[in-house]
């Protein structure tokens, strides 16, 4: 069965991308599921930090499931709710005013590359193989995405994987910048448990202010909203966890931060 596991555990939240039979390949209901799935974790106060990672062993995401292109991408109308399905999925961990940390193990190929690359964060396996396969496929990708990878890895690096639709492995991807992190199969778990315990530790609004910023910092001069971010800065000084903050400095303990 091809489906979202969402979880809440503590102060972080799960999402699993699960279609076992396929290598985690997405369906347009999955994708669709995304959205609603961030943004609920987004308005819980308890959560800190948003974890997306596939089902079992061998694969993040293996891409979109193929096997709906013929009905969903052959025609032009059922084509354009397609592309508004995957559009809507890939802004939503970006979108987000958390952390999303895209955890991977096994195959990590086309959508399943692009979902990662919407994440804050990217810890996988020393196994984990990528691709970017649209050439293979006759599949254009838009301008939004290209130049998510542009930012993210640069324009040789991006040229690199679009144009070759190559594999690449772990330390390639460490080697381009896509990946942080690139861990033994059995420690990715402890990892991923450290980053997000060091997340939850920290300061929402500070949190929250540094990914606003990173996101103007990486947008068109039309879009940015310098005086959005300026403003998410100067509630971090009023804040009650500034106070919090200053005063466990002193007091040489662990701040306990609420958010507000």
């Amino acid at each position: 069965m091809a489906e979202l596991i969402v979880e809440k555990k503590g102060s972080v939240g799960y999402i699993t991308f699960s279609n076992p039979t396929k290598m985690n390949a997405m369906t347009v209901q999955m994708w669709g599921g995304v959205p609603a799935a961030i943004q609920a974790f987004d308005r819980d106060p308890d959560v800190r930090v948003i974890v997306l990672t596939g089902s079992g062993e061998k694969a993040f995401i293996s891409g979109a499931d193929i096997s709906q292109f013929e009905e969903l991408r052959a025609a032009q109308d059922t084509q354009e709710v397609y592309e508004n399905a995957v559009t809507a999925a890939l802004a939503a961990p970006i979108q987000c005013s958390k952390p999303v940390i895209a955890k991977i193990r096994g195959y990590c190929f086309g959508g399943g590359l692009g979902m990662a690359a919407a994440c804050d964060i990217r810890i996988c396996s020393e196994d984990s193989t990528f691709r970017m396969p649209a050439a293979r496929l006759g599949v254009g990708y838009g301008h939004v995405g290209i130049k998510r990878f542009t930012d993210l890895i640069g324009l040789a690096n991006a040229t690199d994987i679009y144009v070759t639709a190559r594999r690449f492995d772990s330390a390639d991807a460490l080697r381009m910048g896509f990946v942080s992190k690139v861990c033994t199969v059995a420690e990715l778990d402890s990892v991923v448990d450290q980053y997000t315990k060091m997340i939850s530790e920290n300061a929402p609004l500070t949190v929250a202010a540094s990914k606003y910023n990173i996101r103007q910092v990486c947008a068109a001069p039309e879009d940015q909203d310098i005086a959005g971010a300026v403003r998410m800065v100067e509630a971090c000084f009023a804040s009650e966890d500034f106070k919090e903050g200053r005063k466990a400095f002193m007091e040489k303990r662990q701040p306990i931060f609420k958010g507000r």
